[in-house]
């Protein structure tokens, strides 16, 4: 494991020392390697106008210096673009995602160091800076095109999500599959498909099943030869989702090796927070009309209600000892070594109380101590069942004639 080699170096921010090192769960935070293996704050903050080198609090929930704050050592950025983007148009767009945070990159070499292997990340980590990678979410991306998938890992995309909501030509979403179509009204992976997860197991890409459809994950899981990833889904027993995994699900992906990283999304966690937020903006929409009429939007609109009505939003997102249910779950059904976290964070509108944003992950690791799990399996959560799977995900070398 990653941590056993070497000690991060103690993080210093702009205002001095942004953890000190006095509580047990600071300390193991700070010893152990974060991994986040969904972030979509390319996508949803940079192609928006903002520049996460800024302080972004109450804009969003990613910046450098949250990043840092929180501990996090290895980066997976999402790669992303919806349905409307489609041939000739979605793999451009997500080689200009690639190319923006190339350029982030190139402008912050003492905070961020791009990496394409585990190998790679231990040394960007024992820098002290962010490892940086990205996983293209939605399979579309690709134009149903091989050559596209291999210029993508080249660029350094080491995940592929099969779907987004939508379906491709080739796989069908949760999304789709719920609505009872798929693509052409079929279910799960055809041929093409089916070349496509080949394709990257042979390149070392990691098949990630979060968003893809009940069929279309059976498929893909019959056949991978190499472990799986869910980047960032829950399990279905606490909210019953499209999204989330059911316990069937959940047990294979263990017997595959593969890991399930869990979403900090409030509607995925809690199946009842639709319905209270709801109520909230319904009960307050008048103010809510007026505020937008002045230019107040998104997490700052969100922010000023909730600040403003304590007593009232104070129930509304889910407690941490929510996501730590859901980890449990996984735990209980997949065994230790098959959960860790995929945040979501700029791509999902709430998350757990306490959990604002990139620089509250120490949280995590303090509700898992309370919670009674030992500090190795801690360590994996965080990110060493990802460093794992990654490791096994890699190419073999071609045995020399």
């Amino acid at each position: 494991m990653l941590h056993r080699n070497f000690t991060k170096p103690f993080l210093v921010g702009l205002s001095g020392l942004l953890f000190s090192c006095s509580t047990p769960y600071q300390t193991l935070h700070q010893k152990a390697v974060l991994v986040d293996t969904h972030n979509d704050v390319l996508s949803q903050v940079v192609f928006e106008g903002h520049s996460v080198e800024t302080d972004l609090t109450g804009k969003a929930h990613t910046d450098l210096a949250r990043m840092k704050k929180g501990g996090v050592d290895v980066q997976v950025f999402a790669v992303f673009c919806d349905e409307t983007y489609g041939p000739g148009r979605a793999f451009q767009y997500a080689n200009d995602q690639i190319d923006t945070l190339e350029a982030i990159v190139r402008r912050n070499p003492d905070k961020l160091q791009l990496v394409s292997s585990p190998a790679q990340a231990r040394a960007a980590v024992k820098a002290g800076k962010i490892a940086s990678l990205t996983g293209v979410e939605g399979g579309h991306m690709i134009e149903d095109n091989l050559d596209n998938l291999d210029h993508l890992y080249r660029r350094g995309v080491r995940y592929l999500t099969l779907t987004w909501n939508n379906s491709t030509a080739w796989a069908s979403s949760a999304a789709d599959e719920t609505k009872g179509t798929g693509y052409n009204g079929k279910k799960g992976l055809n041929d093409f498909g089916k070349q496509v997860v080949r394709r990257m197991n042979d390149l070392g890409m990691l098949v990630d099943l979060s968003h893809v459809g009940e069929q279309t994950f059976w498929d893909a899981l019959n056949t991978s030869a190499k472990p799986v990833l869910v980047s960032h889904s829950c399990a279905a027993k606490f909210s019953p989702h499209p999204r989330n995994l059911n316990d069937a699900q959940i047990q294979a992906v263990g017997k595959n090796g593969g890991v399930i990283h869990i979403n900090f999304f409030s509607e995925f966690l809690d199946s009842a927070y639709t319905r209270r937020i709801k109520a909230f903006m319904s009960k307050h929409e008048a103010e809510i009309k007026s505020l937008r009429a002045q230019g107040t939007t998104g997490m700052a609109l969100k922010d000023l209600l909730f600040n403003k009505y304590p007593d009232e939003s104070k129930h509304i997102n889910p407690p941490i000892s929510l996501l730590i249910d859901h980890i449990d779950h996984v735990v209980k059904l997949a065994g230790i070594d098959h959960v860790g976290l995929g945040s979501d964070y700029d791509g999902i509108g709430a998350a757990p109380v306490g959990l604002d944003d990139v620089s509250t992950y120490p949280l995590i690791t303090k509700a898992l101590l309370e919670r009674g799990y030992k500090k190795k399996d801690i360590e994996k959560i965080l990110g060493g069942n990802f460093l794992r799977v990654w490791e096994a995900n890699q190419p073999q070398p071609v045995a020399k004639k």
